[in-house]
């Protein structure tokens, strides 16, 4: 995978699940007791895939939730690499632990 290559978001799994299914996005989170401004979140890679989130989609969706989660990591790993001022930091602090 190159460096500017980010990962799939779960939310965008799930939304693509939702719509073959044909479940509006409303419903669904009227069903799973979640607001319809969090699951849009999620869907739309916005807000990231909790444990608890991934577990109900389990129950729900029957999707394994551990790949949600890996998902989510990957995902949150990505993001964090593409960030040019952490990653400065994080080589600044590479330099101080050297001298250590």
């Amino acid at each position: 995978m190159s460096e500017t290559m980010i990962p799939t978001h779960p939310g965008d799994v799930l939304k693509e699940e939702l719509e073959s299914r044909g479940i509006s996005q409303k419903r669904f989170a009227e069903q799973i007791g979640v607001s319809y401004t969090m699951l849009n979140e999620i869907l739309n890679g916005k807000r990231p895939v909790s444990t608890d989130f991934a577990l109900i989609i389990e129950a729900t969706l029957g999707i394994n939730p551990q790949l949600l989660i890996n998902m989510q990591a990957r995902y949150n790993m990505a993001v964090s690499r593409k960030n040019k001022s952490f990653m400065q930091r994080l080589e600044n602090l590479r330099k101080i632990a050297a001298v250590l």
